[in-house]
C-alpha cells in the first residue's frame, strides 16, 4: 500500500467521510476498499489513498451507482486504464438508469394524486382509495 504522512483509524476515517464504521468495514470485506496497514496493536490504519477512494466510493453510491458498477470504475482507475471515453459510458448507463427511475416515479405521483384527489377524507367507512387499492 502506498503511504501517506498522515495516518487516521477508522472513527477519524469514519468521521472524515460521514461513512458508518461498519460500512468501511463492509467495503474492506468485499474489496472495493483495501485492506489497511495495521498498527503493531492491531488498529486499523488509513492514508491519504483510502480517504479519497472511499469517498469516492460514497459519491457514487450517493448518485445510485450498484456496487459492481462502483467495482468496474474501481478497477479501471486500478489498472491505470481509465479512459474518460469508458468512465462516461458507465456513467451515461448511469443516468439512463436515474431517468427510467424518475420517469416510473412520475408514473406513480400521477396515480396517488388521482386517487387522493378521489377521496373526501371523511370519517365514513367508505374509502374511493382502498377501493382502487382492492381492485383486481
Amino acid at each position: 500500500m502506498q503511504k501517506s504522512m498522515e495516518q487516521i483509524g477508522i472513527g477519524e476515517l469514519s468521521q472524515r467521510t460521514n461513512c458508518n464504521v461498519e460500512t468501511i468495514r463492509y467495503y474492506e470485506k468485499i474489496a472495493i476498499l483495501n485492506k489497511p496497514d495495521r498498527t503493531s496493536g492491531g488498529h486499523r490504519v488509513y492514508g491519504e489513498v483510502q480517504i479519497k477512494r472511499l469517498s469516492m466510493i460514497l459519491k457514487c453510491r450517493q448518485l445510485g451507482f450498484a456496487i459492481e458498477e462502483i467495482r468496474g470504475l474501481l478497477s479501471l482507475v486500478d489498472g491505470g486504464i481509465a479512459t474518460c471515453a469508458e468512465v462516461k459510458h458507465i456513467t451515461e448507463g448511469q443516468l439512463s438508469e436515474v431517468q427510467r427511475k424518475m420517469a416510473d416515479l412520475k408514473k406513480m405521483e400521477k396515480t396517488l394524486k388521482n386517487m387522493v384527489a378521489q377521496c373526501s377524507g371523511s370519517k365514513v367507512p367508505e374509502c374511493p382509495i382502498l377501493d382502487v387499492l382492492y381492485a383486481a
